[in-house]
């Protein structure tokens, strides 16, 4: 077979099965801009044919502080997972510190725990301690499936900077916080921006942890906003559609944007020089 024509065959394969899995976005998108007059039309526009934004209108009018708590929840978890994640990646990595090899098996096992189950547990603590229905609860439960992650990406990045970097520094006169800060951090950019991406993106999709820990919060999370829109609107497809479609935008704004720093983050620390 000509192996132009095997390029082209792969290619439109390729382009086939993208389509198929995009289907859903796009018929979201599609319902999303559907008037509520057609939305039972069989078989139905496989086009908005007469788009109307009354549904867009509905998630600025009910959903917009959804949407701020998500993004407070998300960039408090962000921020406490690189406090906590980088230094651990860093002292694994390269302190060498006793037990390290067991703290780090501690954290992948860490990572297999369901999260309903993990949730059952914070219930048990948050209650004790008063912090039900808040927010910075959430940022601590969220926290601790971000963290072990964000350990083991450090881990394997940081292991891949240069001894004699590190070395030099300490020639100079740094100090292992001054190392830490001043040399490792700002050449592990990739490393920072896939910690913060997937964390971002847990924080922000997150539904077991909202509704059990915050379920009756003041300030509740978009999730959890979708979640009482369908209860409380079950006809409205448009409006429902839309909430996802704004609820998926900033998540898909970020993958694009960051697309290539998380390719060269995850992949670090796997081949060796």
């Amino acid at each position: 077979m000509n192996p132009r024509t095997g390029k082209r065959r792969y290619t439109v394969i390729g382009l086939l099965l993208t389509a198929l899995m995009l289907f859903p976005v796009y018929w979201m998108l599609n319902v999303s801009l559907t008037p509520q007059h057609d939305m039972r039309k069989n078989p139905p526009d496989l086009f908005p044919l007469h788009p109307t934004f009354e549904g867009y209108q509905a998630v600025l009018d009910d959903q917009f502080p959804y949407l701020g708590t998500s993004l407070l929840i998300g960039l408090g978890t962000v921020a406490l997972t690189l406090i906590l994640a980088a230094p651990a990646g860093y002292s694994l990595a390269k302190l060498r510190p006793l037990g390290g090899g067991a703290l780090g098996l501690g954290l992948l096992i860490a990572q297999m725990i369901p999260g309903i189950v993990m949730a059952m547990g914070f219930y048990g603590i948050f209650l004790d301690l008063g912090l039900l229905n808040s927010w910075w609860g959430l940022i601590i439960a969220d926290s601790t499936i971000s963290v072990p992650f964000g350990v083991m990406i450090f881990t394997a990045f940081m292991s891949g900077i240069p001894g004699e970097l590190i070395a030099a520094s300490r020639i100079d006169g740094a100090g292992t916080f001054r190392t830490f800060w001043s040399v490792v951090l700002p050449v592990s950019r990739n490393a920072l921006v896939t910690v913060s991406l997937f964390t971002f993106l847990w924080a922000w999709s997150d539904f077991v942890f909202a509704n059990t820990l915050d379920g009756g919060g003041d300030l509740r999370p978009i999730t959890l906003g979708i979640y009482k829109y369908i209860g409380n609107n079950n006809q409205e497809w448009n409006a429902i559609m839309a909430t996802a479609v704004v609820a998926s935008v900033p998540a898909a704004v970020l993958l694009v944007l960051a697309q290539r720093y998380v390719a060269a983050g995850v992949t670090a620390g796997a081949v060796k020089d």
